[in-house]
C-alpha cells in the first residue's frame, strides 16, 4: 500500500494557497510521492502567518500524543522587496530544531503574483494573453495589476484578480522557463524537489 505523506502549509493569503497547493501536488506526482496537503493558515498577511507558525510549533511539541509532526512543513511568505534569500533565512530562523529537517520555504520576490506570471507563454496558453513581465518592480500591487490585466486582455473577467487560474497555470507551467525568469521560484522548486526526493527514498 502506497504511503501518503502529510504536508502542512502556512501561507500569507489566498493567492499563495491557490498556487502552492497545485504546485506541491504536481511536484509530488512527478516524484511518485503521494501527499495530503493541509492548509494550516492562509489569511492575515506576513505577520499573522509567522505568529500562527510559532503557535503551531508550540502546540505540536507540547502535545505529541495529539499532534504529530508533518512529513513536510511548507511556509509561503512574500519577500516584499527584501532579497528573497534574506527573507527565507529569517523564516528559517524561527523554526524549531524538530521541524528544520522537513522545512521548505516558498519566498516569492517581491510578491507571489510574479510567480503566476513567471512563464508568460503558459499564461498566454491558459488565459489567452501573453503579459510583458518587467525585470523586477517593488510596488505593492504591480504584479497584481499585471495578472488581472492579462486575464482581462485574454477575454475573461478577473473575478479574483487572476488567482482563479492558479491551478491551470501550476499544472501547465514550464518550470525551466519560470525558473529562468524568477530566481526565487527556482530556489523554491529546487528545495521542494530535494524534499520530495527524500520522501520518495524513504518509501522505498
Amino acid at each position: 500500500m502506497t504511503r501518503r505523506y502529510s504536508v502542512d502549509l502556512f501561507v500569507e493569503d489566498r493567492a499563495h494557497e491557490e498556487l502552492l497547493v497545485p504546485l506541491l501536488m504536481r511536484i509530488a506526482a512527478e516524484h511518485g510521492v503521494s501527499i495530503s496537503c493541509r492548509v494550516r493558515t492562509g489569511r492575515g498577511g506576513h505577520g499573522r502567518v509567522l505568529h500562527e507558525l510559532r503557535e503551531y510549533q508550540n502546540t505540536v511539541e507540547r502535545h505529541p500524543a495529539y499532534f504529530s509532526r508533518p512529513d513536510l512543513l511548507v511556509v509561503g511568505i512574500d519577500g516584499n522587496c527584501t532579497a528573497f534569500s534574506r527573507a527565507r533565512t529569517a523564516a528559517r530562523e524561527m523554526i524549531r530544531p524538530a521541524f528544520v529537517d522537513r522545512l521548505v520555504v516558498a519566498c516569492p520576490d517581491p510578491h507571489v503574483e510574479r510567480w503566476y506570471l513567471a512563464d508568460p507563454d503558459t499564461v498566454k496558453k491558459v488565459v489567452g494573453h501573453r503579459p510583458s513581465l518587467p525585470r523586477r518592480k517593488c510596488g505593492r500591487d504591480v504584479y497584481k495589476r499585471l495578472l488581472a490585466e492579462a486575464v482581462r486582455r485574454g477575454g475573461y473577467l478577473p473575478t479574483l484578480g487572476g488567482i482563479e487560474f492558479a491551478r491551470e497555470l501550476a499544472e501547465a507551467m514550464d518550470f525551466y522557463r519560470a525558473g529562468r525568469t524568477d530566481r526565487s521560484f527556482k530556489a523554491f522548486l529546487d528545495e521542494l524537489r530535494r524534499a520530495m526526493t527524500m520522501l520518495r527514498d524513504i518509501s522505498r
